[in-house]
């Protein structure tokens, strides 16, 4: 990997007990791509990438040990021009929505869902923007 002459970049990191049963969770739910995958010697995931729209998220196992890295839940939200049917996507494959398409009144049309292992994805259209 390089790094990036458009400045710094926030990559979230998801730490799960079984991170290949997260990555096909995340791909059919919500529609990410799977980028490289890494897997250690017991085929745990070390380091995975995937790609939603332009942003990525890194996604790896648990290591059962004391890791200052194998952190709780997290709260994600991610821009969609297309709420309504990533909701009927989601839930297809079966994510528990925990909030259901609402029009916010900051102007976004968006909804919320865990993923299996208790992480909340938000997904709308507002589009947050770095302050100049």
């Amino acid at each position: 990997m390089t790094a990036s002459s458009a400045g710094p970049t926030i990559v979230p990191t998801i730490r799960y007990t079984d991170g290949r049963a997260a990555i096909e969770f995340l791909r059919a739910a919500f529609g990410f791509a799977t980028g490289p995958v890494t897997e250690g010697e017991d085929g745990a995931v070390v380091h995975a990438e995937l790609t939603y729209a332009d942003g990525v998220v890194m996604v790896a196992s648990r290591s059962g040990t004391d890791s200052p890295f194998d952190t709780g839940r997290v709260c994600t939200y991610l821009v969609t021009e297309t709420p309504d049917a990533l909701h009927d996507q989601a839930l297809a494959a079966g994510a528990e929505i925990v909030m259901g398409l609402v029009d916010q009144d900051y102007g976004s049309r968006e909804f919320a869902a865990r993923d299996p292992e208790g992480n909340v994805w938000c997904f709308g259209t507002y589009r947050p923007a770095p302050s100049a």
